[in-house]
């Protein structure tokens, strides 16, 4: 597992301390990926509701609150795949 992904389950663990209600993945292109469901945050690469996938560089600014994931999205440094209402959840709870 690379230290991307290490690091970006321990941030995203203590944003998402209460869980997750339903499931995404985030994809690192060429990192890993990332689950997040109600069981918490862990490097995994399951089915999940929606998938985001976006770069390092973008994954770690939206992860830093220096980019928004709607922006990200607008702009399409980030794609979307799948439910799209999980995916909004997903960024409030990141916020």
């Amino acid at each position: 597992m690379s230290d991307v992904i290490n690091a970006a389950v321990d941030a995203l663990s203590k944003k998402m301390s209460g869980g997750f209600d339903g499931s995404a993945k985030f994809v690192v292109e060429g990192e890993g990926a990332i689950m997040i469901d109600n069981a918490g945050v862990r490097a995994g690469d399951e089915p999940a509701e929606v998938t985001l996938t976006a770069d390092t560089d973008t994954f770690r600014a939206i992860l830093d609150g220096d980019m928004n994931p709607t922006s990200a999205y607008m702009s399409g440094k980030l794609s979307v795949d799948g439910d799209l209402t999980a995916a909004m959840r997903l960024g409030t709870a990141l916020a």
